[in-house]
């Protein structure tokens, strides 16, 4: 099976890619810790990636963030996967919100 690759990238390299209008920054934490703090972008709830792909569909960047950076690499390791993605950048941010240089 070929699959796709992710990139670790730094909170300003987000910053700088979330500018284009092809890129989606995606929340990977609970609604409550996303209405609590977020950087922007969509609230998708690591259990719900899956079944919330469709809204990414469009885009052709995906760059996946969470509070330290485990679930939103378990989150880009799982878009990765999806055979149609195969052109998209999937991104995520390391370290996460607390920790982001």
């Amino acid at each position: 099976m070929i699959k796709n690759t992710y990139e670790e990238i730094s909170l300003s390299e987000m910053k700088h890619l979330a500018i284009d209008p092809m890129t989606v920054l995606v929340d990977v934490r609970e609604q409550w810790e996303y209405e609590e703090f977020n950087a922007g972008g969509m609230n998708i709830p690591l259990a719900d990636i899956r079944n919330q792909r469709r809204a990414l569909e469009q885009y052709s960047c995906i760059i996946v963030i969470c509070t330290n950076g485990v679930r939103s690499k378990i989150a880009a390791m799982d878009y990765c996967r999806v055979e149609t993605w195969l052109n998209k950048r999937i991104c995520h941010v390391r370290g996460g919100l607390i920790e982001a240089d």
